[in-house]
């Protein structure tokens, strides 16, 4: 019984370890929140390509926690405003950092 016991004691021990490896910290994002960003970068990205204004390819999305980060360059100023709109109305999306400057 005490040898049950032990394995016990051990399995719970490392399941709870790992538990908290996969945890997310102020700098750090868990694997949900890791998935979760990733689908997000995309719809953004897919919104910004599919607005006929905009290069899309000149325009980079990041995301981190909800928090969507765009940088790169357009064309013109009000291009920007444009492409911090179009992420804003994603589903999902916290808030925008809007770091595009004009070429």
């Amino acid at each position: 019984m005490k040898i049950a016991h032990k394995i016990a004691t051990a399995l719970f021990t490392v399941s709870l370890l790992a538990t908290a490896g996969c945890a997310s910290t102020a700098t750090k994002e868990g694997t949900g929140e890791y998935v979760d960003d990733s689908v997000l970068t995309t719809k953004v990205k897919a919104e910004i390509f599919n607005e006929p204004t905009l290069k899309s390819t000149e325009i980079n999305v990041e995301t981190f926690k909800g928090v969507v980060q765009l940088s790169g360059f357009v064309a013109q100023p009000a291009d920007i405003s444009k492409a911090g709109d179009v992420a804003r109305h994603v589903k999902g999306v916290k808030e925008v950092k809007n770091d595009i400057r004009v070429k």
